[in-house]
């Protein structure tokens, strides 16, 4: 069994731009949607999908109800989304994505599982944190396998930096989960860093400089189970919020 309690990574963060200067930590690669899922976006995104427009979102309004709200970021094609929001049908889970196809995949498996605790924007993550959540407003925050920008030039475009650390510490109320995993081996050294030197906010639930056994509720991608057979490996971050 893997030991996952690994020595934290050293990582320059001397090149770190602060917001109002921020690099975008993605590239929209945009590919063709199919028949299904541009029927998705005229016949269920319009119920669904939030128009994000850079001001504060009404949370139990959109939802129209009170349950816990769980954030993912970059939820890819939203296939481990909509089985946590199948899974758990008393919290509310909020996903965020800017690749169309992938947004008309999730979609597409909404109207499959009948979900009704599942809502949609398609914008830069980033944006939506800073602009659209108010303080303490969410019960869990999930980055799974962002971009690892693994060249050392490109470290800066990295999603989580300090200042994310905050923002993501804003929107949690106490107690409140951020749970992150890359199968980059060094990214990962880079997420524990970043997070345990923001021990005012969060304490790490599996121990100091300790990674987590992957949890229940993140289903093994197709991409992860494949990574797994070749020998690659996968590092969880869970840290709570004080």
């Amino acid at each position: 069994m893997r030991d996952f309690c690994r020595k934290t990574l050293s990582t320059d963060m001397s090149d770190y731009e602060p917001p109002h200067r921020r690099i975008r930590s993605f590239v929209l690669r945009e590919g063709r949607l199919t028949s299904g899922q541009q029927r998705a976006f005229e016949q269920i995104w319009p119920d669904y999908g939030i128009g994000f427009d850079g001001t504060l979102l009404d949370l139990p309004r959109l939802f129209g109800n009170d349950a816990p709200v769980h954030l993912e970021i970059g939820f890819g094609d939203g296939e481990s989304l909509a089985q946590m929001a199948a899974r758990n049908p008393e919290n509310n889970y909020l996903g965020v994505e800017m690749h169309r196809p992938g947004v008309g995949h999730l979609l597409l498996k909404m109207e499959q599982l009948s979900l009704t605790n599942l809502r949609i924007i398609r914008h830069d993550a980033v944006e939506v944190l800073y602009h659209g959540l108010s303080n303490a407003v969410l019960a869990g925050l999930y980055l799974f396998f962002p971009d690892p920008w693994h060249k050392r030039r490109h470290h800066k475009r990295r999603i989580l930096q300090p200042a994310f650390v905050d923002e993501i510490a804003r929107v949690l109320r106490t107690g409140g989960i951020f749970h992150a995993a890359t199968d980059w081996q060094e990214y990962a050294g880079h997420m524990m860093q970043v997070m345990t030197a923001a021990d005012v906010h969060f304490e790490n639930c599996a121990g100091d400089n300790c990674y987590s056994p992957r949890p229940d509720y993140r289903l093994m991608t197709k991409f992860e189970q494949r990574g797994r057979h070749l020998g690659h490996d996968v590092w969880d971050l869970v840290f709570r919020r004080r």
